[in-house]
């Protein structure tokens, strides 16, 4: 009989997102092939894998732009279908695509909230920047003022805004999808800050990212993807960069690689 004790460290382990046998494809493209992922609130998993691997499409499937051809999504404990962008949303999972969708035009305040705007017809425009002020503090972002036009901030700042949209709606899990890309030394330094500080706040935090030091820097574990199957799952203290890039290559010989070369061959003969 479980005591009481083991079972509360039991649900402290729990994921807080859990996908099992995930699988994807269009027409005669297998995307993603029983795909398995684990995140843990207040971790960082970072999904990595070379192009055409399946990350963009299991980003798709968390964020309800696809749904998957088979497997199961549990989140909080529950089995979930994820439909619809919004239904992912409603859910507690923010996606922060590489494209930002910011709008160049307002300033930092109106982007945070836009769709979600306080007050109506009426805009509480005082109550929206305080809100703006006081998310940006937590997250130790460097914003020159929220009514600056998002147009006039860097490429970093761009991504800080971003992030900090995604957080408007107290979600649990957030997706960043190549946060870094086309980003100096100093605004992507800005961004992994951004990552700590959404660990330290509890949420579960997805990485998608090709930059390898990025994913060493700030990762808790790294979850590999190789021609849409699961080729490795390693916690970032316990593996070297020529550990991750074996696996990304399918250079690696181990277990997983092995089984996923098998999968593939097999695939290969029907």
């Amino acid at each position: 009989m479980t005591s009481p004790e083991a079972a509360v460290m039991s649900d402290e382990r729990a994921p807080i997102l859990s996908l099992r046998s995930i699988s994807k494809a269009f027409g005669a493209v297998k995307a993603l092939t029983d795909v398995d992922l684990d995140v843990h609130s207040g971790e960082v998993v970072a999904i990595v894998g070379d192009n055409g691997a399946g990350k963009s499409t299991l980003v798709k499937v968390l964020a309800g732009v696809h749904s998957p051809d088979a497997g199961s999504i549990t989140f909080k404990k529950s089995t979930v279908r994820i439909t619809s962008p919004a239904a992912s949303r409603e859910l507690g999972i923010a996606t922060v695509f590489q494209d930002l969708a910011l709008c160049d035009n307002l300033d930092v305040v109106s982007n945070l909230f836009l769709g979600n705007e306080v007050g109506g017809f009426a805009l509480d425009e005082v109550e929206m920047e305080k809100r703006s002020l006081s998310l940006l503090h937590q997250l130790s972002a460097k914003i020159p003022s929220v009514r600056t036009v998002v147009a006039a901030l860097s490429g970093g700042q761009r991504q800080t805004v971003a992030i900090a949209r995604s957080l408007i709606g107290e979600p649990t899990v957030v997706i960043l999808d190549e946060p870094t890309a086309a980003l100096g030394v100093a605004q992507t330094a800005e961004v992994l800050n951004l990552v700590e500080r959404l660990r330290e706040r509890g949420h579960g935090v997805i990485l998608i990212s090709h930059n390898m030091a990025d994913v060493q820097a700030v990762a808790d574990r790294v979850v590999v993807l190789r021609l849409g199957r699961n080729n490795g799952d390693f916690r970032v203290s316990e593996v070297t960069y020529e550990q991750i890039v074996a696996a990304i290559t399918g250079a690696s010989d181990n277990v997983v690689t092995r089984r996923a070369g098998a999968r593939s061959g097999e695939e290969a003969k029907q």
